[in-house]
């Protein structure tokens, strides 16, 4: 067979503009692979937050007792206007202010002392204290707050009974049913929980710092409080200022479940907050609308701390780079 024959019956190779829109093809194919494996973690996203999100600031404009046969009434910004002349409402967000101010010394100070205290501890003895302390946290709320009910009961609880054979009380201490110590009480078992997590976040933290900053820093004569005030806090300044974010935007929410439990807002609106308050209004009184507006009011507050939390960390934070 000749050169010519043998050319003859070989298949075409395609012109150069085809290969080219091929080759666009494919590039832009490799470049939406990755957004289509990250498709059903989006649409499971957009679902399950978002699509709530929209809904919640669709019915804060609407009137409606949750009912599906009854009708949703458009009626503007009425439930803001309502949801701030409501007397509770203030009480609501003192108390708020209370429990995110309360709960600090339990998610910084606390585990801040003891994460740099057990620093320099054994490996295998770090890994049980920290397993340990961790336990709270794992736990669920609801049976907190039966342990907590049993050991501070006003006359049968180990907490009363031990402050009465070393104080010998006149009467026995109410610590959900006295309007002065409920907050309070609550407060101290949100942040007893959150200490096992916190002590988590700064131990680790403190395993990442570089020891020879330390080591440096004793060369140089300098004592344990001078280390710890200028080489260790600056360095764990991130992890501190992100615990102090998380504690302010869900001190409150954290606290729901003990509320809810122990004292039901009470005692005279003692412990509510709002997130029980918005809760009350839209799965008590089926005020969906009131309900709503809280939540907004809520979503726009936080968004704003979150927002300054993130300005202060590109500000105050020191990263070893």
């Amino acid at each position: 067979m000749s050169m010519e024959a043998a050319s003859a019956s070989l298949p075409a190779s395609p012109p150069a503009p085809v290969v080219r829109e091929r080759r666009t093809r494919r590039r832009r194919l490799g470049r939406l692979k990755p957004y289509l494996y990250l498709l059903p973690a989006l649409l499971s996203i957009g679902y399950w937050i978002y699509r709530p999100l929209i809904q919640t600031f669709r019915l804060s404009l609407y009137q409606w007792n949750l009912l599906p046969t009854s009708p949703q009434v458009y009626v503007g910004t009425q439930n803001f206007e309502r949801l701030f002349h409501l007397p509770e409402i203030g009480k609501a967000l003192l108390n708020t202010l209370i429990y995110t101010v309360g709960v600090m010394p339990f998610s910084l100070l606390i585990p801040l002392v003891i994460a740099i205290s057990t620093d320099n501890i054994a490996p295998k003895a770090r890994n049980l204290y920290r397993a340990l302390i961790f336990v709270p946290m794992i736990m669920a709320p609801v049976a907190v707050s039966s342990v907590w009910r049993w050991i501070m009961h006003p006359t049968n609880g180990i907490l009363n009974k031990t402050l009465d054979s070393a104080f010998h009380l006149s009467e026995p201490i109410r610590y959900f049913t006295d309007e002065h110590l409920a907050i309070w009480s609550i407060t101290f078992i949100t942040g007893w929980k959150l200490i096992g997590f916190s002590t988590l976040i700064f131990s680790a933290a403190m395993t990442g710092i570089n020891k020879e900053y330390l080591e440096a820093a004793r060369m140089d004569q300098a004592n344990r409080w001078q280390i710890i005030r200028h080489v260790i806090l600056p360095l764990l300044s991130p992890s501190i200022l992100f615990m102090a974010m998380l504690s302010t935007l869900f001190a409150s929410e954290w606290s729901f479940t003990y509320i809810n439990v122990l004292t039901q807002g009470g005692p005279l609106s003692a412990t509510t907050n709002i997130y029980y308050l918005l809760w009350t209004y839209g799965f008590k009184s089926f005020s969906v609308g009131w309900s709503s507006a809280a939540a907004v009011v809520v979503f726009v507050g936080f968004g704003i701390i979150a927002w300054g939390f993130m300005k202060l960390n590109r500000k105050l934070s020191f990263f070893d780079d």
